[in-house]
């Protein structure tokens, strides 16, 4: 059974996006994080899911497209906003330039349509 929530807030709940071999990479790229970067998303997440918002560009960011970044210094995690008062985290790097790679937004948004399409059918959480 997969973990899905990051955090449960006031305002959002904040999960991870698994795909349907039941693979986060973006929850993989975490877990290889050292303790401090670790703790730097999670506060970032915290926040939001608590908040409902974090102001600071240079710590949470609308990227275009219904994708909006998570900036813990060098890190991104992508993500979008889902109904339901969700927050989808699709995918995480390192950030390497001054630009969000095209790669990086476009797998994001695929995971976006893929999660919603499976959502509808019913088949993106795991059956208990």
């Amino acid at each position: 059974m997969n973990e899905y929530v990051i955090y449960s807030g006031e305002r959002f709940v904040v999960e991870w996006f698994y795909n349907e071999d039941g693979n986060s990479d973006a929850f993989t790229y975490f877990e290889e994080l050292d303790r401090v970067q670790k703790q730097k998303f999670l506060h970032l997440v915290k926040r939001m899911g608590d908040a409902g918002k974090i102001s600071d560009k240079t710590k949470f960011r609308n990227e275009g497209d219904k994708i909006y970044a998570f900036k813990p210094k060098p890190d991104r995690f992508l993500c979008f906003f889902f109904k339901g008062r969700k927050i989808i985290v699709t995918n995480a790097f390192e950030k390497k330039q001054d630009k969000l790679p095209k790669t990086e937004k476009n797998r994001s948004l695929e995971r976006m349509k893929n999660y919603t399409k499976r959502l509808e059918e019913g088949n993106y959480y795991d059956q208990e």
